[in-house]
């Protein structure tokens, strides 16, 4: 399992129009995004304790969650995700799903999912089973997405923090959602084993230090 370094602030929204110029200016968009975006939809898992939830808010080292994601409202490209934290560092691993077969997880019908092939899902199922994870909430944003080569560097400008509230209705375009937290806009950026000083000057904000944001807890504060 591959490990990528990531750095997470909270910043303003003038901030944000000073990061949109400089990484404009030194990296490209994101090739999927559409005119340098994209909404994206989740829907996040956690059992009966809310453990990935607790253990996010106590800031343990090594933790892990599950969702299942599409972007700009597509549902041909559905994946479930595993979201991976060892201290500063993430991993992300990620597995197709049928509109189909999502909407049977958000259903409660699992039985299916033993008999995948692909390894995730079967991952899935056995902490489902084990552990009893279940949908939680729907969180949507808005994400400006830049890249850059060397260091294989990614820089992302997310805002417009949506919670469903309790709601799970996934692959419902006109899913209620309403807005989480005071506005936040947040500054992620992940790169592998080096990160080139341009980026780093660029993404450097007078005042601003690293954070442990997570849109899955602000939305949860909603239920």
């Amino acid at each position: 399992m591959k490990y990528r370094h990531e750095m997470k602030h909270e910043i303003s929204y003038g901030d944000m129009l000073v990061l949109r110029q400089r990484l404009s200016a030194v990296a490209k968009s994101d090739p999927h995004a559409k005119d340098g975006k994209y909404l994206i939809r989740s829907l996040y898992f956690d059992n009966a304790a809310d453990k990935a939830l607790k253990e996010k808010q106590d800031g343990v080292n090594v933790r892990e969650k599950f969702r299942i994601r599409y972007y700009n409202d597509d549902l041909t490209f559905i994946r479930l995700e595993k979201k991976s934290k060892m201290n500063s560092l993430g991993n992300k691993q990620s597995a197709p799903l049928t509109k189909e077969q999502a909407q049977m997880i958000v259903d409660g019908d699992y039985g299916w999912m033993a008999k995948s092939k692909e390894p995730l899902i079967l991952e899935f199922y056995t902490k489902i089973k084990s552990e009893g994870l279940r949908p939680k909430t729907i969180v949507d944003y808005t994400r400006e997405p830049f890249v850059f080569g060397p260091g294989n560097v990614r820089v992302t400008l997310d805002y417009d923090i949506r919670t469903g509230l309790s709601s799970t209705d996934f692959l419902n375009p006109n899913c209620v959602t309403m807005p989480a937290g005071e506005n936040s806009i947040i500054l992620e950026v992940k790169w592998d084993e080096y990160l080139p000083d341009i980026i780093r000057d660029a993404v450097q904000i007078r005042g601003c230090r690293t954070g442990a944001f997570s849109k899955y807890a602000t939305c949860r504060m909603y239920d």
